[in-house]
């Protein structure tokens, strides 16, 4: 992911490797992590049980809330690929009965976001 693009707000996929390290606190027995994507600080994780939304906050970061969707309360999603003049994807969930997404996302170009889609597809579909 380059600078530039997550400066616009674009996600790029993140190391599992590193998400595993970082964030083994948060998941529950038999939870893996399938693949994650990174903003500047924020984070989204997808588990093989939940959809896991990191968002670090203030000016140092150290506030950090974690919100989890299980992936039954998923309704709906869509995803939005790249144009020739948009360089990002997007991808937008529903929750329940909301009117408006409830998690909109971008991503740079050098996401496959139908890789994305086949998880969500997988767990949501199930």
């Amino acid at each position: 992911m380059g600078f530039f693009s997550s400066l616009l707000g674009n996600a790029g996929v993140a190391d599992p490797g590193e998400l595993q390290r970082e964030y083994a606190n948060l998941l529950a027995d038999h939870e893996q992590i399938e693949i994650g994507f990174k903003l500047l600080r924020d984070v989204f994780i997808f588990t093989n049980k939940r959809l896991i939304l990191v968002n670090k906050q203030g000016l140092t970061g150290k506030k950090v809330e974690y919100f989890s969707i299980v992936y039954k309360s998923i309704t709906r999603f869509s995803i939005e690929t790249a144009g020739s003049f948009e360089l990002d994807a997007e991808l937008k969930i529903w929750i329940s009965s909301e009117v408006q997404p409830s998690v909109s996302k971008k991503f740079d170009k050098g996401v496959n976001i139908y890789d994305l889609q086949k998880v969500l597809a997988k767990h949501v579909l199930a």
